[in-house]
């Protein structure tokens, strides 16, 4: 399955397994568990030291991700304008946490230290897109905006149906 990604590496070679790990989250998304497998076979070491280094580091997913990412920016000025109230507001619209992806797979929501646009605080994005100067009677209709649009495929997806090409 990951047989492009390990010619590109020495087989039981410990100090490849971030980068290892970057590329199969890069076709993926996220760390699929059997890929997981795989990655602690090629480097010789147990699947309970791969998930240890995976949940180590914050930039390594164990979940795909929803079709929209609504990130939150938590840094010092949306902090003071109350974007803590927009994260409450989110997770209330979702029935979910920060962190979690709606069981529809729709929505992933993030918190993050800072989105780079203070001077339009409090703001969120919603896959890339910017939403400043907003409140929470603005979250139903930033939300409903991307409720109808159809799942986007998951790179897991996209290669699974390569794959059955393939076969």
């Amino acid at each position: 399955m990951h047989n492009e990604i390990f010619l590109r590496y020495n087989k039981n070679d410990k100090s490849a397994l971030i980068p290892l790990l970057q590329e199969v989250q890069d076709v993926y998304g996220y760390l699929p568990e059997d890929a997981i497998n795989e990655v602690a076979e090629f480097v010789g070491s147990s699947v309970a030291r791969i998930y240890g280094v995976a949940t180590f580091y914050n930039m390594f997913r164990m979940t795909p991700l929803g079709a929209n990412v609504i990130k939150v920016c938590r840094g010092t000025a949306c902090h003071v304008k109350n974007s803590a109230n927009l994260l409450f507001a989110l997770e209330d619209s979702l029935k979910i946490k920060a962190g979690q992806t709606t069981r529809d797979k729709k929505f992933t929501l993030e918190l993050v230290n800072c989105i780079g646009a203070c001077s339009i605080a409090p703001v969120i994005t919603v896959n890339e897109e910017y939403y400043g100067r907003i409140g929470v009677k603005d979250i139903p209709s930033i939300i409903k905006k991307y409720q109808g649009k159809p799942k986007v495929e998951s790179k897991d997806e996209a290669a699974n149906q390569k794959q059955e090409v393939v076969l």
